[in-house]
């Protein structure tokens, strides 16, 4: 029996553990909602979920189901029963995956629990609108959308005073819901803890910046889930301060995620979950690390535009203008910093066969990554849950030919 690797140990991030815990206990509180009064709500990934925090609702995300679904390889099972409902191929694999879930309760979890109601935003995707429409027919609950304008090149202060009328009817919505008002005091508190998450999740993701990167992308898609799911709440700003600070000790000692770290890349799109370990281990047998992301940081991107003693309002400019709802011209802007500050040497985009919003003109930025700094790129076909999208021969093939370029 051999012994373990005590180098490969000590790179293990600790506070994987906490993170467990949290969504363990998080899921059997949702699943448990009924037998303790508590409301619970699908919200969407990109959705304001603070509101439903103070109030006291559990939010739950059929997109980061969708997540565990396909890192848990069960991806092409549940696409395959939604297929035979109807539901054609070309939809996204996390709608298909959660539908097929819906009427089997199967997954890694045994399905999400029942919905009191629905909160779609539509600053995603148009599909979440009529996925959150069958949800809402089939489990038979009232479903509030929240319409967010794309934003070409400025959002104009019409758009703005659209959307704050929204957060307020937003509120109205769960005021009926929950059978009381809106404590705003409360809000007020909470939007200030959200804040404080999305500026300690900045944090983390920015530790990627330093030589080497104590932390890769694929660990910032683990580490995300909080963000995304309680934001707002204490639980995840304690959280998120712990590993930030298992980030600063990391960089003291010198830990590296990728032993000889030799070549720094930029992921664009979301992650390939079923296939998360080996694309890590395959990028990092070249000695590459991925140490940053369009992806993860998409959450914590819109914090120049809140106003944390306007929170409420300040949140429809914030909700409107996330990375996949705004232009390719202010997408450039990102990736031109994101490039420089983690001073990449390629770039690898996942064009995403479900998420067609994300991947819609990536050849275009593709092509102004490489005019502007000259960088190698990588485009990688694949789908985020739905395996029976990739082709390992292919992808290894191209990741290969792709580092010889960098090296060369």
């Amino acid at each position: 029996m051999s012994g373990t690797d005590p180098e490969k140990e000590k790179r293990k991030i600790k506070s994987v553990q906490k993170m467990k815990e949290i969504m363990t206990n998080y899921y059997i509180e949702a699943k448990g909602a009924a037998d303790t009064g508590k409301k619970v709500a699908w919200i969407t990934s990109g959705g304001p979920v603070e509101p439903l925090i103070a109030m006291d609702v559990i939010p739950v995300y059929p997109e980061n189901h969708g997540a565990m679904i396909g890192a848990s390889k069960m991806g092409v099972e549940l696409c395959e029963k939604a297929e035979e409902m109807g539901y054609p191929r070309e939809l996204c694999s996390y709608a298909r995956s959660d539908i097929g879930c819906s009427v089997t309760n199967g997954g890694p979890i045994g399905g999400l629990p029942k919905p009191d109601f629905l909160v779609c935003c539509n600053n995603i995707c148009g599909t979440v609108m009529k996925w959150y429409e069958v949800a809402s027919r089939y489990y038979g609950v009232p479903l509030f959308m929240l319409d967010t304008p794309f934003t070409h090149r400025k959002f104009p202060p019409a758009a703005k005073q659209y959307v704050i009328d929204q957060i307020y009817e937003y509120i109205e919505f769960l005021e009926t819901q929950c059978g009381r008002k809106m404590d705003y005091d409360r809000m007020q508190e909470v939007g200030r803890l959200s804040v404080e998450g999305l500026r300690l999740w900045q944090e983390v993701l920015d530790s990627g910046a330093h030589k080497p990167a104590p932390i890769t992308a694929f660990d910032a898609f683990f580490h995300l889930a909080l963000i995304v799911t309680l934001r707002g709440t204490q639980e995840t700003v304690d959280y998120y301060r712990q590993l930030r600070d298992e980030m600063k000790e990391r960089i003291e000692q010198g830990i590296a995620m990728v032993p000889n770290e030799k070549y720094r890349l930029l992921w664009d799109n979301l992650p390939v979950w079923y296939r998360t370990k080996w694309l890590s281990e395959k990028f990092a047998a070249h000695g590459a690390c991925l140490v940053g992301d369009t992806y993860t940081s998409a959450w914590s991107g819109v914090l120049p535009l809140i106003d944390e003693d306007n929170f409420l309002e300040s949140m429809s400019q914030a909700y409107s203008q996330v990375y996949i709802n705004v232009s390719l011209d202010i997408m450039i802007n990102t990736l031109r910093r994101m490039i420089e500050k983690y001073d990449v040497d390629g770039v690898v985009m996942h064009s995403n066969r479900s998420c067609k919003p994300y991947s819609l003109g990536q050849y275009d930025l593709q092509r102004m990554v490489m005019e502007e700094y000259g960088l190698p790129t990588l485009m990688l076909e694949a789908d985020m849950v739905d395996e029976r999208s990739f082709s390992e021969s292919q992808i290894e093939t191209r990741i290969d030919a792709f580092m010889e370029t960098i090296k060369s």
